[in-house]
């Protein structure tokens, strides 16, 4: 996937949102939403790490 076309997605995406949203219902799903890719990291990272113990060193 284009990386240029991921983030325009992802800002016409945003727009929109806040185009229908109070500004509490803005902050919330602002700080759900990053809360949400933070979990996501943080599980990627493990699964990785747990991977790599798996593989053994290369």
């Amino acid at each position: 996937m284009d990386g240029f076309c991921l983030t325009t997605g992802i800002n016409t995406l945003a727009v929109t949102l806040a185009q229908t949203m109070t500004d509490d219902e803005l902050a919330l799903a602002a700080a759900f939403l990053t809360q949400l890719g933070d979990t996501l990291a943080t599980i990627a990272v493990v699964r990785a790490q747990c991977e790599a113990k798996k593989t053994g060193p290369g």
